[in-house]
């Protein structure tokens, strides 16, 4: 019996992947019973932030993390690729069907049972798979501070509005993929330089709320954020061209003239609204995480062309995130060093990211199973793969102010040639690492190998 402990991204791949290897598991899910600052409803899977699962590119760390799961049959994957919608480039999913697929699948396996409840203390007798993800209830963050010996660490993440489709102005915006990645599947709002400038005055003069999880005034005042993820109005903060070069750059766009074939001046800076579900009722604001109070949001979106008459399904959210000094209390194979029979999975271990999370799951549930067997050998893929690189980060002890982070081709294992091509190599190590994970797939157990379909290699620029 293996207990799973959250039924975010990590967790559900986790139960997926230790009952897809023939153990018994029990998924532990608190919500809707109780809830946390940032999730909306009590659904499996579901996405707090954004609705993007970022590249598919083959050639973008994250896209061959992506491949790699899905030969190792992923659940997650498998789901997303289900539920996608249209993100030129990017795997980006319909939210309500992407948990819908999840969490039906798993309540159907006849060897998950699911339980509403909240954990609030850990047995170390039994393996365990902690996945709470990074908004863990105060019982079971304490809990966790205890077994790692030392405080846990914390960041402030957020999440961006969404905007009903209907009451967007077409008339004042354009569909378009930048660099003509994928259809036209984004919408395009094109600011000129007072507009941009108006917008950037608003973000940072505007006023602030509290974050979800913020306990007193000195909390708020010594927030550390993840930079991969900066709120907006902190961008806008840092400097007047900060956005340009970052979510608002104006590059790779062409907006065609009306009722002619010229192509139109290029924007000062442009805000992309990415689709939300399949039926394209509902948009995103790329890069729009923030923590402006409601009312200064719909006042300063709603100054941007064509969202005027905006309908917001929901405005943007901050909230504390919590995770391990993963380097000084992780073992390699994700199992606390205080503690060998749990494992941490998801974003509290450290990793950064949905696909990350689903990756650190299926680790888990894999040493988690070998545990429960008596199997002293550990699933620890090299760094020659994106999940053995992901593993190397959370064992790098370089930095004594660790910080979660997303996968990148930084802790790869170098290539036995120098390749000086950036694209060939990174052509060259995904290359490599699809065989090794191709191989570590067939050493699988037969019941897991038999479902796997492995596919010939095919990489995107």
């Amino acid at each position: 019996m293996i207990r799973v402990i959250g039924a975010g991204l990590a967790g559900c791949e986790a139960a997926w992947q230790a009952a897809s290897l023939g153990a018994r598991v029990t998924l532990y899910e608190m919500r809707p019973k109780v809830s946390t600052g940032a999730h909306q409803t009590g659904h499996f899977a579901e996405l707090v932030c954004s609705n993007s699962l970022r590249s598919t590119s083959l050639e973008n760390a994250v896209g061959l993390l992506k491949e790699e799961l899905a030969r190792l049959g992923s659940l997650v994957i498998s789901a997303a690729r289900a539920a996608a919608v249209p993100a030129g480039g990017a795997l980006a999913v319909d939210r309500e069907r992407f948990s819908s697929e999840i969490e039906s699948r798993l309540l159907e396996h006849p060897l998950i049972e699911v339980r509403r409840e909240e954990v609030r203390s850990l047995d170390g007798d039994a393996p365990t798979i902690v996945a709470c993800g990074p908004l863990a209830s105060p019982a079971l963050a304490e809990e966790l501070a205890k077994l790692c010996g030392a405080p846990h660490l914390h960041y402030y993440d957020a999440a961006s509005p969404i905007v009903s489709a209907d009451s967007i102005d077409r008339s004042m915006v354009f569909a378009a993929s930048r660099y003509g990645k994928g259809g036209d599947d984004y919408l395009n709002i094109p600011l000129d330089k007072e507009q941009y400038l108006e917008l950037v005055s608003d973000l940072v003069n505007s006023p602030k709320a509290t974050p979800h999880g913020t306990t007193n005034a000195l909390e708020e005042s010594s927030m550390e954020y993840f930079e991969g993820c900066l709120p907006v109005e902190e961008m806008a903060r840092r400097g007047i061209d900060t956005l340009r070069f970052g979510p608002l750059k104006p590059v790779g766009l062409r907006r065609q003239c009306s009722g002619a074939t010229s192509v139109a001046p290029r924007p000062y800076a442009v805000v992309q609204l990415r689709r939300e579900n399949a039926a394209g009722t509902a948009y995103n604001m790329v890069g729009f995480q923030t923590r402006l109070t409601w009312p200064a949001q719909k006042a300063a979106f709603g100054k941007l062309p064509g969202l005027a008459q905006a309908e917001w399904l929901r405005l943007g959210v901050m909230h504390r995130n919590t995770f391990v000094d993963a380097p000084r209390v992780l073992n390699p194979d994700l199992s606390l060093r205080s503690a060998n029979n749990i494992f941490l999975a998801g974003q509290v271990s450290g990793c950064e990211g949905y696909v990350e999370a689903a990756a650190t799951g299926l680790i888990a549930a894999h040493n988690a199973y070998r545990s429960a067997a008596g199997d002293s050998r550990r699933f620890a893929p090299s760094n020659a793969t994106a999940l053995g690189a992901l593993l190397a980060y959370l064992q790098d002890t370089t930095s004594e102010n660790f910080q979660p982070q997303n996968v990148t081709f930084a802790y790869f294992a170098p290539l036995a040639d120098k390749v000086r091509d950036k694209r060939q190599r990174r052509r060259a190590l995904a290359e490599r690492a699809v065989a090794e994970i191709d191989l570590l797939a067939s050493r699988l157990p037969s019941a897991v190998a038999a479902d796997l379909q492995v596919r010939p290699l095919e990489l995107h620029v």
